[in-house]
């Protein structure tokens, strides 16, 4: 959220998340996302998470002042 349209690699995620102290497949990250993404449009609000293709995810960020 303190950097909204910066992209995180799965990577990046996966250790401000759990750490260096765990070992978890970067797919986990995919699989957290979906759900995150679920959640958040339940209401059929628009979506703010922005898959970077072989890059990782960012926070979309509206350039609309009105949404």
């Amino acid at each position: 959220m303190s950097a909204p349209e910066k992209v995180f690699s799965r990577e990046e995620l996966l250790t401000a998340v759990w750490g260096h102290a765990i070992h978890v497949e970067t797919r986990t990250v995919d699989v957290h996302v979906k759900r995150l993404r679920q959640a958040l449009n339940a209401q059929k609000a628009k979506d703010v998470i922005r898959t970077v293709r072989s890059m990782g995810y960012a926070l979309q960020v509206s350039k609309d002042e009105n949404t």
